[in-house]
């Protein structure tokens, strides 16, 4: 039905009362991706993005500024004086372990910092506003869109203006300098957060990712212990698999390619940020010998083009 002049003109003037006003399309049509509703998220897309920014103005959001002071602090100062004089960027390489073909382990998030970011998203996920958990992942509250090409996702600025530090300071740069053979696949960013909960979408089936590189950061505090939940990456060479664990605030980073699946969840939560990079209409570099085109001070820059509109999901 189309919506009448005065109806949209109290959307504009009242945008968060009219974003929880909405009622959101049942869990199966999400999970089935029915055309309701991918309308549902379309309609709404200018309206949730108004609500998001309404949240933040009309100081329901939680008075926390976001920010890279999150990052273990070893991680921040180095990318820091990577930035500065990209020749000394082997000091960020050095906090980054490789524990399978293609997969590194860093503490990327300071775990004491951590409480700070969890209660923004448990905010977020009280808000009332409607947003899009990841299809075919985890369908519950704390699966949250997180990139704008993706409708429903979380558009409020002060979390935006984050993501997109997170992505162009850190993990690009971070990314081109472990992965040389991304480079030219990696100008288009895609995130969102899970929450592996016991009895419910508890594991993940081997797979690859739609990505040339994949960081998964785990937003577990500590003390706040799972058991299972693990994450098997497969050695092709070898035909075996190596099972990880996530530590409070730490991340791997690893190939799109490199095949993986998470084990069920047994007891707790496990909550975790996934961000990836690919190239313009989702193209993934193709697999073979490592090559680096790019001088030190070339990895340490921003893309310049512009965002598509492609969405794995």
């Amino acid at each position: 039905m189309n919506k009448t002049a005065t109806q949209i003109n109290q959307m504009a003037s009242n945008p968060l009362a009219h974003a929880r006003a909405l009622t959101l399309p049942s869990r199966e049509s999400m999970l089935q991706r029915a055309p309701s509703a991918k309308h549902f998220w379309d309609s709404n897309s200018q309206l949730l993005s108004a609500a998001w920014k309404a949240w933040e103005d009309q100081e329901e959001a939680p008075s926390i500024t976001l920010g890279t002071y999150l990052l273990d602090v070893k991680l921040r100062a180095a990318v820091e004086q990577a930035w500065q004089d990209p020749t000394q960027e082997i000091a960020v390489k050095e906090l980054w372990e490789e524990v399978s073909p293609d997969v590194y382990l860093a503490q990327f998030f300071d775990p004491q910092r951590l409480a700070e970011l969890r209660h923004y998203l448990n905010a977020v996920a009280e808000a009332g506003i409607p947003i899009r958990p990841p299809y075919g992942i985890a369908l519950n509250r704390h699966g949250t869109m997180l990139d704008p090409r993706s409708k429903g996702y979380l558009a409020a600025p002060a979390f935006q203006h984050f993501y997109r530090e997170l992505m162009n300071q850190y993990m690009r740069p971070i990314a081109r300098l472990l992965f040389p053979q991304i480079v030219g696949y990696d100008s288009q960013t895609f995130g969102f957060s899970i929450q592996y909960q016991t009895g419910m979408d508890t594991s993940l089936q081997p797979h690859t990712d739609a990505s040339a590189a994949t960081l998964n950061i785990n937003l577990n505090l500590p003390g706040e212990h799972f058991t299972g939940s693990e994450v098997d990456f497969y050695d092709r060479q070898k035909g075996t698999a190596n099972r990880l664990t996530f530590k409070p605030g730490t991340a791997m980073l690893h190939l799109g390619s490199v095949p993986h699946a998470a084990q069920p969840i047994t007891s707790g939560t496990r909550s975790n940020m996934v961000l990836w990079l690919y190239g313009e209409r989702m193209q993934t570099p193709l697999t073979g010998p490592q090559t680096d085109p790019l001088e030190a001070h070339q990895r340490w820059t921003i893309p310049t083009v512009e965002l598509d509109q492609f969405a794995p999901f």
